[in-house]
């Protein structure tokens, strides 16, 4: 059986940028451990799988693996996913409603002129807020010192809409391009609250990284070691919801551009929305435009 892939560039609009996703489009009959050969073999950040929806008032059912492992929930997978297809539809939809380990996940389709250019999804969970952790531990994990990272906002923490990070404030730019994760740190620290990976940002962004409101990196686990994410959907929607609650206002929108990505020549920029309502979030959104890159079909050996 041929089966089907698309893959896109998130959160980028244009080639080489944001972060690499692959979507099998047929994915139907594929066991759980073909799905994760298929995504080690692709070796991006992650691999989805569409599959029809279980129920009929959702679009579909979706899986994500890593080149590790299987995750719950994901945000520039959500968001390449539902463009994959919106720009496969004869006429896109516009929302889509996607099935996930860690509930369903609505995503709007983000059209220009008639023409679709990425999604924003609304996180399938409220922020969880779990352990803080002390700011010399969480600085060994990025090679950096206890004074680098900022805690007058928020100590750093564990914090989560569907996948949990640990959330670190850095005092500046330099700071942030200086960072390099540390094997031994991590080893001491995670897994944490179902966390294992760490995103660090900060406020201190130079004119010409403008409009963004802040600048990120993301750390985690990868197939041969500790790597870097270009954009990480995931985090950044946490991140946001974290400021949001943070913050003193109690009713309205609060919007953040963040940046990710641009210390490792794939400049991202990744849409923040979070709603709040009586001093309580109602709802964490994160979006952004796609670049498609490439299709093309494969047969495992053994299928007919």
């Amino acid at each position: 059986m041929q089966r089907r892939y698309i893959t896109v560039d998130v959160f980028t609009d244009r080639a080489f940028g944001g972060n690499p996703l692959a979507v099998v489009l047929d994915a139907e009959g594929l066991s759980t451990a073909q799905m994760q050969a298929i995504a080690t073999e692709f070796n991006y950040s992650e691999t989805t799988f569409v599959l029809p929806p279980r129920e009929a008032s959702n679009d579909a059912h979706v899986r994500i693996f890593t080149v590790r492992n299987e995750l719950p929930f994901a945000g520039h997978p959500n968001v390449g996913t539902a463009f994959v297809l919106a720009t496969e539809a004869a006429k896109p939809p516009a929302r889509l409603r996607f099935e996930e380990q860690a509930g369903v996940v609505p995503v709007e389709i983000l059209s220009e002129q008639g023409r679709v250019i990425g999604a924003e999804l609304t996180a399938p969970q409220p922020l969880k807020r779990l352990s803080q952790l002390g700011a010399e531990q969480a600085a060994a994990c990025i090679s950096l010192s206890a004074a680098e990272v900022k805690t007058n906002r928020h100590p750093p923490q564990i914090a989560s809409v569907g996948l949990p990070f640990l959330m670190v404030e850095l005092s500046s730019r330099e700071a942030l391009r200086r960072a390099r994760p540390d094997a031994a740190a991590f080893a001491r620290t995670f897994p944490c609250d179902g966390s294992d990976a760490v995103y660090f940002y900060t406020r201190d962004v130079p004119a010409n990284e403008k409009p963004c409101d802040l600048q990120a990196r993301m750390f985690h686990p990868g197939a041969s070691g500790l790597s870097e994410d270009p954009a990480t959907g995931s985090a950044t929607a946490a991140a946001a919801a974290l400021l949001a609650d943070l913050d003193g206002a109690r009713d309205g929108e609060l919007k953040l551009r963040i940046g990710q990505g641009f210390d490792m020549g794939r400049p991202s920029l990744l849409e923040t929305r979070v709603r709040k309502q009586g001093g309580g979030i109602t709802s964490v959104h994160v979006g952004g435009r796609c670049a498609p890159m490439m299709a093309g079909t494969f047969r495992l050996q053994g299928e007919g």
